[in-house]
């Protein structure tokens, strides 16, 4: 049997796509591999994975979370987000409270009346993808299940 030759790909690329999905380094470099070395394509495979992983996780129970609020400048709309999670662990984690903060900028931005509409919201940073599609991404880096609790938007 001959030795498969591994393909070569730009380790800053593989760096650079790990920092943006949050992936790991062999699911970057695998991606990369698949792409033949074309950035963008690597980044879609990877979200394409992220949501098949999400999916796998969604009826895991989720008992650990985060509140995050958020006051616009003016001070006149304020927001309070509740975001469940399954430890104590991504709880704490800066990566997964910047998360919930984002959502409480949706919730500012769009007013949404309701989980469902929130979800369906295309996402206020990357217009191409909805919320829920940005929380599922979540649920692949983290490796737990997220689950949005409560929110209430309030505007003088």
């Amino acid at each position: 049997m001959a030795k498969q030759k591994k393909a070569k790909v730009d380790v800053k690329l593989v760096a650079k796509l790990r920092r943006e999905t949050g992936g790991g380094v062999m699911a970057c470099r695998d991606a990369l591999v698949k792409a033949g070395g074309d950035y963008q394509k690597a980044k879609k495979i990877l979200e394409k994975e992220g949501i098949k992983k999400a999916a796998k996780k969604q009826g895991r129970e989720t008992k650990q979370g985060y509140v995050a609020t958020y006051t616009h400048a003016t001070g006149k709309i304020g927001v309070v987000v509740e975001v469940f999670c399954e430890t104590d662990f991504v709880a704490r984690n800066r990566e997964f409270q910047r998360f919930t903060r984002e959502l409480c900028l949706q919730v500012a931005a769009m007013n949404p009346k309701n989980e469902k509409e929130l979800l369906k919201q295309a996402y206020i940073r990357e217009p191409e993808k909805t919320v829920d599609e940005f929380l599922k991404s979540q649920i692949a880096k983290f490796g737990e299940n997220i689950r949005i609790g409560r929110f209430q938007r309030f505007e003088i």
